[in-house]
């Protein structure tokens, strides 16, 4: 990029909290912290409310949303966002918002640029020192230098970066896609009873003959975690990814974790190592997320670990539970799924079928879920390279 770069402060770049007309009393999309994955370049928001004229960051479609407060900076929750109802809305008083400036930066270079260390770094660093709750100081964030080259090289660097953004985002449709297949089945065989050969099979107190009415917790062991203590450093950042409800996801494997332990935190706090395949279940924070370990783990005590009994195995039982789970809640009432105990799975229906249904549906799955754990290893895999270019490409380092 030699002879089209240039330095600026980014306030100059790019503009920090620009204006949005939003209407009092009209609904616009919301966007909350928790919607942003910060493995996902877009954001798409979860819903609607109506604005007050009061609070809360603005934006526009293509703008970036960047988290000011710790610890979401850290975990790098910055996305670029898209598909607003009316082109506009608003979203926690949380995030700075980036808007590039016409004629002088790109929006996906503005978004990339917000993502590398050129601005999360000073942004961490301006947080040191602060009393109560702490926040990205925004002089510190218009004050720092960025590399501005002219905007065919800007659109040229965010066009290599994208395309490992794109083939990401590829991966988890196809994801979410393949998961949707083996839930659409597992609805059809067990709970609208048209398994295969249903026709020759009668019906015993609304289930086919063979099969047993039981709750969730006849079917499985519910283990149990715990943590470390935290003042003690020797026990963390190690090795050993550690579930919490934090690190739910959306899609069956859950491979990367907030906080990791080392094997003395595991030898000293009440979890066990559970090992791949395992299920965890949310239970306080975001109840009933449930997913599958994608490695060996350790987890917190705000979930639990569930083991299927025999017949059942680990992933009949995922996609069981997922059902169970969503038909239970869409069917409790008051506080009884405010969080999860123990005794809440035996209020769970569960449905054992034979055993000849079960490893049916059990040997579709598997494959589907070693295509899930392949894609997901390929998503791990392409962000890994997207991440070691990017702060290269955004202090011209290599030339485009």
């Amino acid at each position: 990029m030699k002879g089209s770069t240039r330095t600026m402060p980014f306030g100059q770049f790019a503009k920090i909290q620009p204006r949005v007309r939003l209407d009092k009393g009209s609904s616009y999309s919301f966007i909350e912290m928790a919607d942003v994955d910060p493995h996902v370049k877009a954001v798409t928001p979860s819903t609607v409310r109506t604005w007050n004229g009061k609070g809360g960051a603005k934006f526009q479609d293509g703008d970036t949303i960047f988290a000011r407060i710790t610890p979401c900076l850290e975990h790098g929750k910055t996305a670029k966002v898209a598909g607003l109802s009316e082109g506009r809305g608003f979203g926690s008083t949380e995030f700075f918002v980036f808007r590039a400036r016409k004629g002088i930066s790109d929006p996906d270079y503005v978004y990339y640029l917000a993502r590398s260390p050129v601005l999360r770094e000073p942004a961490i660093k301006s947080m040191i020192g602060a009393s109560g709750r702490q926040r990205a100081q925004k002089t510190v964030i218009e004050n720092t230098l960025v590399t501005a080259p002219t905007l065919q090289v800007q659109r040229r660097i965010a066009s290599i970066l994208s395309a490992y953004d794109d083939l990401i985002e590829n991966n988890r449709r196809r994801i979410q896609l393949l998961e949707q297949a083996v839930r659409l089945l597992y609805k059809e065989w067990f709970v609208h009873l048209r398994f295969p050969g249903h026709e020759h099979v009668k019906i015993k107190d609304g289930v086919p003959e063979g099969w047993e009415k039981k709750t969730a917790f006849d079917v499985m062991g519910v283990l149990s975690g715990g943590t470390p203590k935290t003042k003690i450093p020797e026990y963390w950042d190690g090795d050993i990814p550690f579930f919490t409800p934090k690190d739910a996801v959306d899609y069956a494997y859950v491979f990367e974790t907030e906080k990791t332990i080392t094997e003395d935190g595991l030898r000293n706090c009440n979890s066990r190592l559970y090992p791949k395949d395992s299920v965890f279940i949310t239970a306080r924070g975001t109840v009933g997320k449930i997913n599958l370990a994608q490695t060996a783990m350790a987890m917190n005590q705000s979930c639990y670990a569930l083991v299927a009994r025999p017949p059942l195995n680990q992933h009949y039982l995922y996609f069981a539970l997922v059902d169970a789970v969503e038909q239970f809640r869409s069917r409790a009432v008051g506080a009884v799924f405010d969080a999860i105990i123990r005794d809440t799975f035996k209020l769970i229906p569960f449905v054992v079928p034979d055993e000849k249904l079960i490893a049916m549906f059990t040997e579709y799955a598997s494959q589907i879920l070693n295509q899930i754990d392949n894609l997901s290893t390929q998503i791990r895999k392409l962000a890994h390279a997207r991440d070691l270019l990017l702060p290269r490409l955004m202090n011209g380092e290599i030339a485009v």
